[in-house]
């Protein structure tokens, strides 16, 4: 556990908690990196319903956190209350944490869920834009933030000069039978930190050609593909620019995986039928897309009877989600369930 002083006037009697639950997202991909318009990054990404950060605030004196990722924790609550320039104690326990440097947005949604939870406990009527704001979330992407807001599949226009979080240009519902087969590596790390930093310094320009490419497969093709339900179509967009993106990172991650066991698996899927293979954000995780969950079942099976005994890999089956975090209050007897 971590505590840091924050003294309270609240009454300990007030026994009020809040549940935050925020999903991880599939970030699927920039499309100018180069930012010849004005406008750098933009992507395209997708919540996931499998995999959340939980957790659950009460009211008490003193900032106390425990669970997973404990110290990610406190230090956006500490973010929060210094930005505000007033204490905000609570007692945080973290049930479950999304899984950091997995290319997941564990960061972001352990801040926002923090942040969004204070501010219900303490009434102070932030939204989450304001949260992001304070606390230094969005330098790059929007995708984060948005699937936190609202869920659905994403699409943000990146950062202009007067930009404070990347807005959200589209945002659709995917086909509810479609499935996401995600592919986790337990024994590698995506960059972050002051890799990250440095990696995006030392990368080429992006061309403008293949970035102009890439806007007008995604408005065009793979935009309507989802309201279509064209898996196929959409999967080929994804798998183009996940090509694009991957190789353009390669000389910073090691290749157009991060992971060569994820890079494996990747290969078996598509040679069944697997569409839309990529990496999420540095990585290392993986997905691909499929039409079915029974499909999806029967892809992992025959994967995981290809690889070594004793490989690192963990295979879940991912469900779009179509809403944004979770935030309620509970009774005091309540178990969040």
């Amino acid at each position: 556990m971590v505590s840091v002083i924050a003294k309270s006037s609240l009454p300990l009697a007030d026994r009020r908690r809040v549940l935050v639950e925020a999903p991880a997202r599939l970030h699927m991909g920039f499309l100018d990196m180069g930012g010849s318009l004005g406008r750098k990054f933009g992507g395209i990404g997708v919540g996931i319903n499998e995999i959340v950060t939980r957790l659950t605030l009460e009211h008490t004196r003193e900032l106390e956190v425990a669970g997973p990722d404990a110290a990610r924790a406190r230090k956006a609550a500490q973010a929060l209350s210094t930005a505000l320039g007033r204490p905000l104690p609570a007692r945080i326990h973290i049930e479950t944490a999304i899984p950091h440097h997995a290319g997941l947005g564990s960061g972001t949604q352990m801040a926002l869920a923090v942040g969004l939870g204070l501010s219900r406990l303490h009434g102070l009527g932030l939204n989450v834009v304001d949260v992001a704001a304070t606390i230094g979330r969005g330098a790059r992407s929007g995708i984060g933030i948005a699937v936190f807001d609202q869920g659905g599949l994403v699409v943000d226009a990146g950062r202009g000069e007067r930009t404070h979080i990347p807005p959200v240009i589209a945002r659709l519902a995917m086909p509810v039978d479609w499935r996401f087969l995600i592919v986790l590596d337990h024994n590698d790390q995506g960059l972050h930190g002051a890799q990250e930093i440095q990696a995006f310094r030392e990368l080429p320009v992006f061309p403008v050609e293949e970035a102009a490419r890439l806007c007008h497969l995604l408005l065009m093709r793979g935009l309507p593909a989802v309201v279509e339900e064209d898996i196929e179509a959409f999967g080929e967009v994804i798998a183009a620019l996940q090509a694009a993106v991957g190789d353009h990172f390669a000389p910073a991650q090691g290749g157009r995986f991060t992971s060569p066991r994820v890079s494996e698996a990747l290969g078996l899927l598509s040679g069944r039928g697997a569409v839309g293979i990529g990496q999420s954000s540095w990585g290392p995780t993986g997905f691909c897309l499929v039409e079915s969950r029974e499909t999806a079942e029967d892809l992992r099976n025959e994967v995981l009877q290809q690889l070594s005994p004793g490989h690192s890999l963990e295979f879940l089956i991912g469900t779009p989600r179509q809403r944004g975090a979770e935030i309620r209050e509970l009774s005091a007897n309540s178990d969040g369930t």
